[in-house]
This record gives structure tokens, sequence and C-alpha cells, in this order.
């Protein structure tokens, strides 16, 4: 178990464009523990490379039914609109409403070479959108329509 130091917003790594992974190698795989082991620690649901300092195409996301290693990740397809409300690790006491697709189609590859096509909605293609435009220098709170302290969150939760 290792845990990486996550970037917070201000942090420069997290505004630029992720190269892809050319060869998945040993450092690849324990990128994939470290990021695992570092998102569970934080309470996560996701994480993107970019967030622990990796400019490279990779994701994490848990969103309760297993760990799901994204390498390379390409929304092929996205419909729908759900608005919810999202967080970051990186962006710790803030909380933003985000519009985004109810449903996605992803491609990957996983940890062993396997290309892989997920189809998936609600909760974990909110999830999928959020890591992957980490990917790219976005930060959820770029597309946000209204920000929220942690206190008003936890207001709206009582």
């Amino acid at each position: 178990m290792a845990y990486r130091e996550i970037r917070k917003d201000g942090d420069e790594v997290l505004r630029k464009k992720s190269r892809p992974v050319e060869v998945i190698d040993k450092k690849i795989e324990t990128l994939l523990d470290d990021m695992a082991d570092t998102m569970y620690k934080a309470d996560g649901v996701g994480l993107a490379a970019p967030q622990v300092g990796i400019l490279k195409r990779i994701v994490v996301i848990d969103i309760g039914n297993g760990l799901f290693e994204m390498i390379n990740p390409e929304i092929l397809e996205q419909n729908g609109e759900q608005d919810g409300i999202e967080g970051c690790l990186s962006v710790p006491g803030t909380s933003g409403e985000v519009v985004r697709p109810m449903h996605v189609k992803v491609r990957y590859t996983d940890r062993n070479g396997e290309p892989v096509i997920l189809e998936t909605e609600e909760l974990f293609a909110r999830a999928i959108c959020h890591e992957l435009d980490h990917l790219d220098g976005i930060l959820y709170k770029d597309k946000a329509h209204k920000m929220f302290t942690a206190e008003e969150i936890e207001k709206m939760q009582k």
C-alpha cells in the first residue's frame, strides 16, 4: 500500500492535458495500485492520475460496485442529461451542481492490456465524465452552474 499526495486546485498539473499510456509495465501497475489506495484512503469514488501529479491518461473509479481501472479511456457515446452535486478530492471544501450525461459508453484498456467497452448510467456515468475531464485539465467547478460550501451542502442534507 502506498498513498500519494492528492494535488489541490491551484496546482498547475491539474490544468494540463495528460498523455496516453504507451506501455503497461510494472510502473503503470504500481501507479494503478497507489491510485486505488489513495482514493480509498481519501474516501473518494474516483481519482485521475493528474490528481497525484502524473500526466497519464489513467483513472480509477469505485462507486460501490468494485474497482474499475481505466487506461486511455475514451467516451464513445453519451446521451441523456442529469443534474447533480459533485465534489472533488482536488477541490476540498466545496461542491457544485453540474450537468452530465445520463448514459455513457466508454472504451478503455485494463491493466492486462485488454480492451474493454463499458456502458453505464447515472452515478457511474457522472464519475466517468468527471474523471475523464481531469485528463484534459478540466475541473468540475469549470462546468458547475452553482457552487456550494461544505456548510451549505450539510444544511441541504438535513
